[in-house]
């Protein structure tokens, strides 16, 4: 469903509830161990969240590390339900967020133990290489290699994809899911993606809005009172990260072979997110031009990553609950 440019306007509006969590509790992360700094931080919350650590009665969960094309290796942890459904085990590949820089598999811990226990699915969580270390395309390549991993050893990891092949991530990692999508089309993934989850995603960078889309493109220009992304960052992100600006591997929205034939894709966005009108724009893109399936969640009043970061506000729940429900629809045949 189409929003009107007004109720787009409008979402950017904060939510009192939100405001008064982001006052109380304001984000600090700083320092010169800038990784260290979130990671501690979200540590701290993760008590909250609907699923605050393991779930051994009903999910196993171990770790590997897997081979890359450059002949390293990096780290995976793999979910396996406990009882695995009668009908077979969908294969769940998540890649975590944190602006190319940060972040570790523990960001993805609460959606893989989630879909593991309630969907009965193998989840694969990637820890790609960072950068600066490792600048652009370290990152993608390595998720193009474990996701190439785990379609070659579904057998083995218990999972059956004609069930449900599905990648996902949030922000940065829901970058790297809507590239993945697009390498799987591109170079023939078998078996092939059924599933793609596009949440807060980086899609779209300035420099690179089509003409007919710029006067709809304005969350990243507008939206600066986010409290958690309060700042596209991309300056920063070109600094470590170092992207080809050119290159479908960085900005899958203007992928040259367009997006006719990737996976049905779910997204979910945020009103005050200033990553917002590129993921918009995209999910009409999908779904009026290139006859993609696709399925949107929108929360107005509310920024980016919110719920990991205030997770006991009663949106944060729900915006879990709506991941799920998200999931159950990219698993319908």
């Amino acid at each position: 469903m189409s929003r009107t440019t007004e109720e787009i306007l409008k979402s950017a509006e904060i939510n009192p509830e939100y405001k008064k969590a982001a006052e109380e509790s304001p984000i600090n992360i700083t320092g010169p161990d800038i990784r260290g700094s979130r990671a501690a931080h979200l540590e701290k919350l993760r008590q909250f969240y609907p699923i605050p650590g393991p779930i051994p009665e009903a999910v196993v969960e171990t770790e590997q590390q897997i081979p890359t094309s450059d002949g390293q290796a990096i780290r995976v942890r793999i979910y396996t339900p406990k009882q695995a459904p009668l009908d077979g085990s969908p294969l769940i590949v998540m890649y975590h967020e944190g602006g190319w820089r940060m972040g570790d598999l523990t960001d993805e811990d609460l959606n893989c133990r989630m879909f593991c226990r309630d969907l009965g699915a193998v989840c694969i969580n990637v820890e790609y290489r960072l950068a600066p270390e490792h600048p652009f395309p370290t990152g993608v390549n390595d998720s193009w290699d474990a996701l190439k991993w785990a379609a070659a050893n579904a057998a083995s990891l218990k999972a059956d994809p004609t069930r449900g092949f599905i990648v996902g991530g949030a922000s940065a990692g829901g970058n790297i899911a809507a590239v993945m999508a697009h390498l799987a089309r591109d170079e023939g993934l078998s078996p092939p993606l059924t599933g793609q989850y596009l949440c807060v995603p980086a899609l779209l960078h300035p420099e690179g809005v089509p003409e007919k889309h710029k006067h709809e493109y304005l969350s990243r220009f507008n939206n600066k009172d986010d409290p958690v992304l309060k700042n596209p960052g991309q300056n920063t992100v070109h600094l470590t990260y170092k992207p080809d600006k050119s290159s479908p591997l960085w900005e899958p929205f203007n992928h040259p072979l367009g997006h006719k034939g990737i996976a049905k894709a779910y997204l979910q966005v945020c009103g005050i997110d200033p990553l917002r009108d590129e993921a918009l724009i995209y999910e009409r893109v999908l779904r009026e031009e290139a006859e993609v399936q696709t399925k949107l969640d929108f929360y107005p009043g509310y920024g980016h990553m919110f719920w990991t970061n205030y997770p006991k506000m009663p949106m944060s729940k729900k915006f879990v609950e709506d991941t799920l429900q998200g999931f159950k629809w990219l698993l319908k045949h």
